[in-house]
């Protein structure tokens, strides 16, 4: 941890001016040229070789309140990870949405996707952590600019994780996302993965992504899920397997495996569930943040591995995923 509180140079954050100490949320000044002008808020983590989490935000959040609201600040406390939360800037999109849908900012080596890939360099540097262990996440237009990351720097991640998000090449302006989100968008499963192919060299080893969306949610619609599923099945090789599947409750989840029978891709279809974030029953109520009968960070991170509690439930358990 010392290399971190050293070698990180920090805002106001919560407050305290100095050092990181442990759970607090902390402003990073400086982290590369940042041609996507993004701001950069950091959990750290409680000591070197520890995971590290992205966690990408929706239209008219912040980072602290995704933080919050969410679950991921709490898990990373908890567990000791590092939580990297970049920030829209008012001054790129005024309902601070990310850019998923701008060609100049999901293209490898430019704009806001180059922006995160610096902040996860400065990160992995600085705080020591794993680089083989880094995920991202996101709602929304996070959920779809953490797809947009998974596609052009996939050698980067070892998973993924899209909350109520669209495919990777689905729109090119502003109006097409719209129609995307509202509508839908359907194509071929290899012309998704053909869009993901071509954003970036072969990694050795794909990420993992998982996919969550509610039945209920008008304003990205749910056969997006089913788009985001041909995708990244595609591109993983398995888009003709029949996927296994299992329920958490009310939450229905299917899985594909790939050769090595190790999960590769995951669908969860939350009933019910309008347009967010699916949270625990007992959280305080805030906007898109959905109570229901699974708490979506806690299962993603149980999911990858990443935290020191029990591992997923029953399939994934038992197929040995996150170890």
């Amino acid at each position: 941890m010392d290399t971190c509180r050293d070698e990180l140079r920090y805002g106001d954050g919560d407050g305290a001016a100095g050092g990181a100490r442990v759970g607090a949320l902390r402003d990073v000044e400086s982290f590369g040229s940042n041609p996507g002008n993004l701001r950069l808020r950091l959990v750290p983590p409680d000591g070197p070789g520890k995971p590290l989490v992205v966690a990408l935000h929706g239209c008219t959040q912040t980072a602290a309140g995704f933080a919050e609201g969410s679950g991921w600040r709490r898990l990373a406390e908890a567990n000791g990870f590092a939580l990297l939360l970049p920030e829209q800037r008012a001054t790129n999109n005024r309902k601070t949405c990310f850019s998923w849908f701008e060609p100049h900012d999901i293209r490898r080596g430019e704009g806001e996707v180059e922006s995160i890939r610096q902040m996860i360099a400065h990160t992995i540097a600085a705080c020591r952590s794993d680089a083989r262990r880094v995920y991202v996440t996101g709602l929304s237009a996070g959920g779809s600019m953490a797809c947009a990351l998974l596609a052009t720097y996939p050698e980067l991640f070892a998973g993924g994780a899209i909350v109520a998000g669209l495919p990777y090449g689905a729109a090119s302006s502003a109006a097409e996302a719209f129609d995307c989100m509202f509508v839908g968008r359907t194509r071929e499963p290899r012309i998704w993965g053909d869009a993901v192919r071509v954003a970036a060299p072969a990694p050795v080893r794909w990420p993992t992504v998982a996919i969550w969306q509610g039945t209920a949610d008008t304003v990205v619609k749910p056969i997006n899920a089913g788009e985001l599923a041909k995708q990244w099945t595609n591109v993983h090789g398995v888009s003709s397997q029949v996927p296994l599947e299992d329920e958490i409750g009310a939450t229905t989840r299917r899985m594909w495996r790939d050769g090595a029978k190790r999960p590769c891709v995951i669908e969860y279809s939350v009933p019910a569930l309008g347009h967010g974030m699916p949270v625990d029953e007992d959280a305080p109520p805030a906007p898109f943040f959905l109570p229901a009968g699974i708490d979506a960070a806690e299962q993603i991170a149980a999911d990858f591995g990443i935290t020191r509690a029990r591992r997923s439930r029953t399939l994934l358990a038992r197929l040995g995923f996150g170890s």
